[in-house]
């Protein structure tokens, strides 16, 4: 029984196929030096830079296949679904970037050319302007207190009066008994007073803790008594 192997390569030419690839790659490489240019943390990852390339250039890809037929978009969205995905996205922002460099691969994709250029030089100039001007940061720094005492109230009631003193403001966020009950371990944030440095605190924590260790996390380092 003869049969015809249909060909629907005709809905895209070789020169669609070359320009949207290349496109998505150019744009996702330019996002990725973004990326690492404003990256603040010590969390930064090559192999997640890589990975927005290839996911831009991936999308493209889906996006010629799929074109306007609604049933391959139906299958490959039900392909796709027993893909599981286990890596945990380390910060927000992270995501953000997957976003755009999907957004520009459809772009790229569809053969929207213009818009795919547009929106990623656009958007990469924002992420630029807010990194270069530290747009959104916020200036009230907190610490993180952890203070050790003998189980007895006479303390917590000393260790107070000392946060009072030095801080505008105080939280209690946790209490816990260590070393099987001799010593009570409580976690406070606070929120230094001006002209108070955490070597102040810590030097009148020690004065009221019976000699116990106190830690103070300031969100660059750490220093202990």
């Amino acid at each position: 029984m003869p049969f015809d192997v249909q060909d629907l390569s005709g809905t895209f030419s070789v020169a669609d196929i070359a320009i949207a690839l290349s496109l998505s790659f150019v744009l996702s490489a330019m996002i990725g030096w973004v990326y690492r240019f404003t990256h603040r943390n010590i969390s930064y990852s090559q192999s997640y830079v890589q990975t927005l390339v290839i996911l831009g250039m991936l999308i493209a890809l889906i996006m010629l296949v799929v074109g306007s037929n609604i049933a391959r978009a139906f299958a490959l969205v039900g392909a796709l679904s027993v893909v599981r995905f286990r890596n945990a996205i380390k910060e927000t922002r992270d995501v953000g970037f997957i976003f755009l460099v999907m957004g520009v691969g459809m772009a790229a994709g569809t053969r929207f050319y213009t818009l795919a250029i547009t929106a990623a030089v656009a958007i990469s100039l924002i992420i630029l302007v807010m990194y270069r001007f530290n747009w959104f940061a916020s200036s009230i720094q907190r610490q993180v207190v952890k203070v050790q005492v003998p189980p007895d109230g006479e303390y917590t009631a000393h260790i107070q009066d000392v946060l009072i003193a030095h801080t505008s403001e105080f939280e209690l966020v946790s209490m816990e008994t260590i070393r099987g009950g001799a010593l009570t371990e409580m976690m406070y944030t606070v929120r230094l007073k001006k002209g108070h440095g955490p070597g102040d605190l810590i030097t009148a924590l020690g004065e009221r803790t019976g000699g116990q260790r106190v830690t103070v996390l300031t969100g660059y380092d750490q220093t202990d008594l």
